[in-house]
């Protein structure tokens, strides 16, 4: 799992239509985007069965890698909220199996309270 530890950045929420035009191949059947993120040159999406992490690799970025975590393979999650100093907020993930968690930085244009919500709703289901 040290490829979720290289996805680190600030993300910035994307508009629906542009992550479903550009991601909706890699969609289960009756399967719906929720939120979209992006990081740098990747992904963080949120979808209503699990999170699609894109990794787009190379000087290019032509090659891309797919990670899905079912949201049942999180066993919990915590969050940083921003502060006057440290602008950024943080969520770190813990995937069962994996040694250390996955950590996203997300600028304050993010709502991390809202990001929270949204992971709450499928991790409690």
């Amino acid at each position: 799992m040290t490829i979720f530890n290289g996805l680190l950045g600030n993300a910035t929420q994307v508009e629906l239509g542009e992550v479903q035009r550009e991601y909706g191949r890699i969609l289960a059947p009756n399967e719906k985007i929720e939120r979209a993120y992006k990081l740098v040159r990747d992904m963080f999406i949120f979808t209503d069965k699990r999170l699609i992490l894109v990794d787009k690799q190379g000087m290019t970025g032509k090659k891309t890698e797919y990670h899905s975590v079912p949201y049942k393979s999180i066993t919990h999650y915590s969050v940083e909220t921003a502060g006057h100093f440290d602008l950024d907020a943080e969520l770190c993930l813990y995937i069962s199996g994996a040694g250390l968690p996955l950590k996203k930085t997300f600028n304050k244009s993010v709502d991390i309270y809202e990001v929270q919500a949204v992971l709450s709703q499928y991790i409690l289901k």
